[in-house]
């Protein structure tokens, strides 16, 4: 197929445009750089059908010239921080709402036969410390997570009413190589191996015992792969995680092993918009596309560290 990826340069991004090529997919990705890298597409081979398209999903005209000719899309670019959303509302919307609707329109005018979307975990706000299945209520703490309910529910009506078959993923806490540490808004995990690599401290917010479902990208990517690949699961949103959870501290401790090192902790206030408990259940995407996470957190970190050491 001829499949576009919007935001295809970035972490999780980059990764999906790896294994669409390498399964033989030609891949347009288009990408405003700026948080993406043209070296995270570096790994694609000499002759791989893979065009890169500058541009912005704000604008209505980039985002219609890159949708030409595609059968299918991923869409993934997004301001990707709630502590920035918080900080920014309006600019979280008019990425993560009101880009996503550009990109939406545009299948729609194309024909496009199926989009497969990143929606996220902030949906549902704070939740019980148990497992959160898709029929749990949706209470999103912040603007970043008011902004993916939005494109849910946008993404329900296009199917309905123009029959885009659109397939929403909620992600939980996603990490791997190429997310980028240099950021104050990065996954936590991208920025505690980077400082520890360094030898420097880590800040953990809070009191280290709020939980995250962390789940390594190479099964965020087989996710991606099943929504579009197989029968049509949508429009019902579907978590992406592993669907065990794990403390800061415990994850402090986990890369100290791994690394060999003894972490400086420094704590650091609570920050706005963070939910403190957050596990997946993740019986709907195992029901609907026979997904099964292959990846340990302990195994994703050991991969993550390699990637990162000089050889």
């Amino acid at each position: 197929m001829r499949v576009l990826v919007t935001g295809g340069a970035g972490f999780i991004g980059s990764h999906l445009v790896e294994r669409l090529l390498g399964e033989g997919h030609a891949v347009r990705v288009l990408d405003d750089f700026s948080t993406g890298r043209r070296e995270n597409l570096a790994s694609a081979k000499p002759g791989a059908a893979l065009e890169v398209v500058t541009g912005d999903i704000r604008d209505a005209r980039a985002v219609a010239s890159a949708v030409a000719g595609v059968e299918a899309i991923f869409h993934e670019a997004a301001l990707v921080s709630v502590p920035r959303s918080v900080e920014s509302p309006e600019i979280s919307c008019d990425i993560n709402a009101h880009g996503t609707a550009r990109v939406f329109d545009a299948a729609r005018r194309a024909g496009i036969r199926r989009l497969v979307f990143a929606s996220s975990a902030a949906v549902y706000g704070e939740t019980a410390r148990g497992p959160v299945s898709e029929r749990e209520p949706v209470r999103p703490l912040s603007p970043y997570g008011v902004d993916k309910l939005y494109t849910e529910h946008l993404a329900a009506l296009y199917h309905a009413l123009y029959g885009v078959e659109t397939v929403p993923l909620r992600y939980f806490n996603v990490f791997g190589p190429r997310q980028d540490p240099s950021s104050a808004y990065s996954g936590v995990i991208s920025i505690f191996v980077s400082r520890l690599l360094a030898g420097d401290p880590i800040t953990i917010h809070g009191d280290g015992k709020q939980t995250r479902d962390f789940v390594y990208v190479a099964d965020v990517v087989e996710a991606n792969m099943r929504a579009m690949f197989s029968p049509y699961p949508g429009p019902s949103p579907l978590n992406v995680a592993r669907g065990d959870h794990t403390t800061l501290n415990a994850l402090a401790t986990m890369l100290g092993e791994i690394l060999g090192v003894t972490p400086q902790i420094i704590g650091g206030p609570a920050r706005a918009g963070d939910i403190r408990h957050s596990v997946a259940d993740i019986t709907a995407i195992r029901s609907a596309l026979g997904y099964e996470p292959k990846w340990t957190v302990a195994s994703g970190l050991k991969a993550l560290v390699t990637s990162l050491r000089p050889v």
